[in-house]
Protein backbone atom coordinates (compact mmCIF):
# COMPACT_ATOMS: atom_id res chain seq x y z
CA UNK A 1 0.00 0.00 0.00
CA UNK A 2 2.71 2.43 1.00
CA UNK A 3 6.46 2.35 0.62
CA UNK A 4 8.80 2.85 3.55
CA UNK A 5 9.69 6.24 2.07
CA UNK A 6 6.06 7.34 1.98
CA UNK A 7 5.50 6.20 5.56
CA UNK A 8 8.55 8.18 6.69
CA UNK A 9 7.26 11.32 4.96
CA UNK A 10 3.83 10.83 6.54
CA UNK A 11 5.54 10.69 9.93
CA UNK A 12 7.42 13.91 9.17
CA UNK A 13 4.23 15.71 8.13
CA UNK A 14 2.40 14.53 11.24
CA UNK A 15 5.24 15.59 13.54
CA UNK A 16 5.27 19.01 11.87
CA UNK A 17 1.57 19.26 12.67
CA UNK A 18 2.34 18.65 16.35
CA UNK A 19 4.82 21.54 16.28
CA UNK A 20 2.13 23.73 14.73
CA UNK A 21 -0.31 22.76 17.49
CA UNK A 22 2.19 23.82 20.16
CA UNK A 23 2.06 27.36 18.76
CA UNK A 24 -1.69 27.14 18.15
CA UNK A 25 -2.27 26.60 21.87
CA UNK A 26 -0.49 29.84 22.76
CA UNK A 27 -0.85 33.52 22.07
CA UNK A 28 1.27 34.22 18.99
CA UNK A 29 2.23 37.15 16.82
CA UNK A 30 1.65 37.58 13.11
CA UNK A 31 4.11 39.01 10.60
CA UNK A 32 3.35 39.94 7.00
CA UNK A 33 5.27 39.05 3.86
CA UNK A 34 5.86 41.35 0.91
CA UNK A 35 2.83 39.85 -0.86
CA UNK A 36 0.62 40.74 2.15
CA UNK A 37 0.22 37.09 3.21
CA UNK A 38 0.61 36.31 6.91
CA UNK A 39 3.32 34.21 8.52
CA UNK A 40 3.63 32.99 12.11
CA UNK A 41 6.08 31.13 14.30
CA UNK A 42 4.14 27.95 13.46
CA UNK A 43 4.83 28.37 9.72
CA UNK A 44 8.54 28.71 10.39
CA UNK A 45 8.76 25.90 12.95
CA UNK A 46 7.03 23.48 10.57
CA UNK A 47 9.17 24.65 7.63
CA UNK A 48 12.43 24.18 9.50
CA UNK A 49 11.43 20.76 10.80
CA UNK A 50 10.17 19.41 7.47
CA UNK A 51 13.12 20.78 5.51
CA UNK A 52 15.65 19.31 7.92
CA UNK A 53 13.95 15.93 8.13
CA UNK A 54 13.42 15.55 4.38
CA UNK A 55 17.03 16.54 3.70
CA UNK A 56 18.18 13.79 6.08
CA UNK A 57 15.73 11.23 4.68
CA UNK A 58 16.34 11.90 0.99
CA UNK A 59 19.52 13.96 0.57
CA UNK A 60 19.31 13.49 -3.21
CA UNK A 61 15.86 15.15 -3.46
CA UNK A 62 15.83 18.94 -2.92
CA UNK A 63 13.08 20.67 -0.96
CA UNK A 64 11.09 23.63 -2.26
CA UNK A 65 9.03 25.10 0.56
CA UNK A 66 6.79 28.14 0.66
CA UNK A 67 9.19 29.59 3.22
CA UNK A 68 12.30 28.96 1.10
CA UNK A 69 11.03 29.68 -2.40
CA UNK A 70 13.20 32.75 -2.96
CA UNK A 71 15.87 31.09 -5.08
CA UNK A 72 17.11 31.45 -8.66
CA UNK A 73 14.57 30.08 -11.11
CA UNK A 74 17.25 28.24 -13.09
CA UNK A 75 18.33 26.38 -9.96
CA UNK A 76 14.92 25.00 -9.07
CA UNK A 77 13.97 24.27 -12.70
CA UNK A 78 17.03 22.04 -12.99
CA UNK A 79 15.48 19.68 -10.43
CA UNK A 80 13.72 16.69 -12.01
CA UNK A 81 12.60 15.46 -8.60
CA UNK A 82 11.76 17.59 -5.59
CA UNK A 83 9.64 17.79 -2.50
CA UNK A 84 7.13 20.63 -2.77
CA UNK A 85 6.06 21.74 0.70
CA UNK A 86 3.52 24.02 2.28
CA UNK A 87 4.46 23.72 5.95
CA UNK A 88 1.26 25.47 7.08
CA UNK A 89 -1.43 25.79 4.44
CA UNK A 90 -4.23 28.04 5.63
CA UNK A 91 -2.29 30.45 7.82
CA UNK A 92 -5.28 32.81 7.83
CA UNK A 93 -7.44 30.02 9.24
CA UNK A 94 -4.72 29.20 11.77
CA UNK A 95 -4.78 32.82 12.92
CA UNK A 96 -8.58 32.68 13.23
CA UNK A 97 -8.19 29.44 15.22
CA UNK A 98 -10.94 27.67 13.29
CA UNK A 99 -8.93 24.48 12.75
CA UNK A 100 -9.03 24.58 8.94
CA UNK A 101 -5.34 24.39 8.14
CA UNK A 102 -2.99 21.65 7.03
CA UNK A 103 0.54 20.44 6.35
CA UNK A 104 1.17 19.60 2.67
CA UNK A 105 4.05 17.62 1.18
CA UNK A 106 4.15 16.46 -2.45
CA UNK A 107 6.73 14.56 -4.47
CA UNK A 108 7.22 16.15 -7.89
CA UNK A 109 8.77 14.04 -10.66
CA UNK A 110 9.30 15.55 -14.11
CA UNK A 111 6.70 18.18 -13.36
CA UNK A 112 4.02 15.78 -12.08
CA UNK A 113 2.78 15.58 -8.49
CA UNK A 114 3.14 11.80 -8.24
CA UNK A 115 2.39 11.41 -4.52
CA UNK A 116 1.28 13.64 -1.67
CA UNK A 117 0.33 13.75 1.98
CA UNK A 118 -1.90 16.25 3.78
CA UNK A 119 -2.22 16.32 7.57
CA UNK A 120 -4.99 18.18 9.40
CA UNK A 121 -3.27 18.84 12.74
CA UNK A 122 -6.30 19.81 14.86
CA UNK A 123 -8.09 16.48 14.38
CA UNK A 124 -5.10 14.32 13.47
CA UNK A 125 -6.44 13.24 10.08
CA UNK A 126 -3.90 12.09 7.49
CA UNK A 127 -4.63 11.81 3.76
CA UNK A 128 -2.19 10.46 1.18
CA UNK A 129 -1.96 8.91 -2.26
CA UNK A 130 -1.11 9.41 -5.90
CA UNK A 131 -2.34 8.71 -9.41
CA UNK A 132 -2.28 4.98 -10.15
CA UNK A 133 -1.52 4.24 -6.49
CA UNK A 134 -4.88 4.86 -4.79
CA UNK A 135 -5.61 7.16 -1.87
CA UNK A 136 -6.11 6.53 1.83
CA UNK A 137 -6.86 8.20 5.12
CA UNK A 138 -6.23 7.41 8.74
CA UNK A 139 -6.62 9.24 12.02
CA UNK A 140 -3.20 9.69 13.59
CA UNK A 141 -0.23 7.52 12.57
CA UNK A 142 -1.39 4.40 14.40
CA UNK A 143 -5.03 4.68 13.30
CA UNK A 144 -6.79 2.23 11.02
CA UNK A 145 -6.11 2.96 7.36
CA UNK A 146 -9.00 2.99 4.92
CA UNK A 147 -9.05 3.60 1.17
CA UNK A 148 -10.92 6.63 -0.13
CA UNK A 149 -12.43 7.41 -3.50
CA UNK A 150 -14.42 10.15 -5.15
CA UNK A 151 -18.13 9.86 -5.89
CA UNK A 152 -20.41 10.49 -8.88
CA UNK A 153 -21.68 14.07 -8.83
CA UNK A 154 -24.49 14.40 -6.30
CA UNK A 155 -27.74 16.36 -6.50
CA UNK A 156 -27.63 19.00 -5.24
CA UNK A 157 -23.95 19.45 -6.03
CA UNK A 158 -21.83 20.13 -2.98
CA UNK A 159 -19.35 22.80 -4.03
CA UNK A 160 -16.34 23.85 -1.97
CA UNK A 161 -15.48 27.52 -1.73
CA UNK A 162 -12.61 29.22 0.01
CA UNK A 163 -13.42 30.63 3.41
CA UNK A 164 -10.92 33.51 3.14
CA UNK A 165 -10.68 34.12 -0.62
CA UNK A 166 -14.18 34.65 -2.02
CA UNK A 167 -14.38 36.15 -5.52
CA UNK A 168 -17.02 37.18 -8.04
CA UNK A 169 -16.04 34.60 -10.71
CA UNK A 170 -16.48 31.72 -8.29
CA UNK A 171 -19.83 33.12 -7.21
CA UNK A 172 -20.87 33.39 -10.88
CA UNK A 173 -19.91 29.76 -11.56
CA UNK A 174 -21.84 28.60 -8.51
CA UNK A 175 -24.87 30.60 -9.65
CA UNK A 176 -24.95 28.92 -13.06
CA UNK A 177 -24.62 25.43 -11.60
CA UNK A 178 -28.18 25.67 -10.35
CA UNK A 179 -29.09 23.51 -7.35
CA UNK A 180 -25.95 23.52 -5.21
CA UNK A 181 -24.90 23.52 -1.59
CA UNK A 182 -21.87 25.71 -0.95
CA UNK A 183 -19.41 24.45 1.67
CA UNK A 184 -16.95 27.08 2.92
CA UNK A 185 -13.68 25.49 3.96
CA UNK A 186 -10.09 26.61 4.39
CA UNK A 187 -6.79 25.26 3.04
CA UNK A 188 -6.13 22.02 1.14
CA UNK A 189 -8.77 20.23 3.18
CA UNK A 190 -11.10 20.92 0.23
CA UNK A 191 -9.10 18.46 -1.87
CA UNK A 192 -9.31 15.86 0.89
CA UNK A 193 -13.09 16.19 1.10
CA UNK A 194 -13.31 15.76 -2.67
CA UNK A 195 -11.06 12.70 -2.51
CA UNK A 196 -13.15 10.96 0.15
CA UNK A 197 -16.42 11.62 -1.69
CA UNK A 198 -17.84 14.31 0.60
CA UNK A 199 -17.75 17.13 -1.99
CA UNK A 200 -18.21 17.35 -5.75
CA UNK A 201 -16.38 20.44 -6.99
CA UNK A 202 -13.79 23.00 -6.00
CA UNK A 203 -13.24 25.86 -8.43
CA UNK A 204 -10.62 28.52 -7.84
CA UNK A 205 -10.29 31.72 -9.83
CA UNK A 206 -7.40 33.83 -8.67
CA UNK A 207 -3.88 33.24 -7.47
CA UNK A 208 -2.69 30.23 -5.55
CA UNK A 209 0.85 28.88 -5.38
CA UNK A 210 2.13 25.52 -6.51
CA UNK A 211 2.62 24.29 -2.94
CA UNK A 212 -1.09 25.00 -2.29
CA UNK A 213 -2.28 22.42 -4.82
CA UNK A 214 0.40 19.76 -5.44
CA UNK A 215 -0.30 17.39 -2.55
CA UNK A 216 -4.04 17.83 -2.93
CA UNK A 217 -3.88 17.08 -6.65
CA UNK A 218 -1.89 13.89 -6.06
CA UNK A 219 -4.36 12.63 -3.45
CA UNK A 220 -7.39 13.61 -5.53
CA UNK A 221 -5.99 11.83 -8.60
CA UNK A 222 -5.28 8.75 -6.49
CA UNK A 223 -8.92 8.76 -5.40
CA UNK A 224 -10.22 9.00 -8.97
CA UNK A 225 -10.66 12.75 -9.43
CA UNK A 226 -8.73 15.46 -11.24
CA UNK A 227 -7.43 19.00 -10.99
CA UNK A 228 -7.18 20.80 -14.34
CA UNK A 229 -6.85 24.29 -15.72
CA UNK A 230 -9.71 25.91 -17.61
CA UNK A 231 -8.50 24.25 -20.84
CA UNK A 232 -8.69 20.82 -19.21
CA UNK A 233 -4.95 20.37 -18.81
CA UNK A 234 -3.49 18.58 -15.79
CA UNK A 235 -1.50 20.92 -13.55
CA UNK A 236 2.27 20.59 -13.77
CA UNK A 237 4.83 21.90 -11.29
CA UNK A 238 8.18 23.70 -11.26
CA UNK A 239 8.02 24.22 -15.03
CA UNK A 240 7.70 28.00 -15.31
CA UNK A 241 9.34 31.21 -14.20
CA UNK A 242 6.55 31.78 -11.70
CA UNK A 243 5.36 29.50 -8.92
CA UNK A 244 1.86 30.99 -9.08
CA UNK A 245 -0.96 28.82 -10.38
CA UNK A 246 -3.64 29.86 -12.81
CA UNK A 247 -7.36 29.24 -12.40
CA UNK A 248 -8.41 25.64 -11.86
CA UNK A 249 -11.26 23.19 -11.47
CA UNK A 250 -11.00 20.20 -9.14
CA UNK A 251 -13.68 17.52 -9.12
CA UNK A 252 -14.28 13.94 -8.15
CA UNK A 253 -16.47 13.13 -11.14
CA UNK A 254 -14.71 13.49 -14.49
CA UNK A 255 -18.05 13.88 -16.26
CA UNK A 256 -18.75 16.96 -14.16
CA UNK A 257 -15.51 18.54 -15.38
CA UNK A 258 -16.64 17.87 -18.95
CA UNK A 259 -19.97 19.60 -18.30
CA UNK A 260 -18.27 22.65 -16.81
CA UNK A 261 -15.99 23.06 -19.82
CA UNK A 262 -18.66 22.49 -22.48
Amino acid sequence: MQSALHEAVIAIAYAAGLKIMTVYAQDFGVDWKADASPVTAADMAAHEYISTQLAALTPDIPVLSEESADMPTAQRKSWQRLWLVDPLDGTREFIKKNGEFSVNIALIEDGIATWGVIVAPVHGFIYYGGAGQGAWTRCRPAGQTRPIQTRPAASPLQVAASRSHADARTDALIARLGDVEVIRLGSSLKFCRLAEGQLDLYARFGPTSEWDTAAGQAILEGAGGALVDLQGRRFRYNQRETLLNGDFLAAGDMALLGRLRS
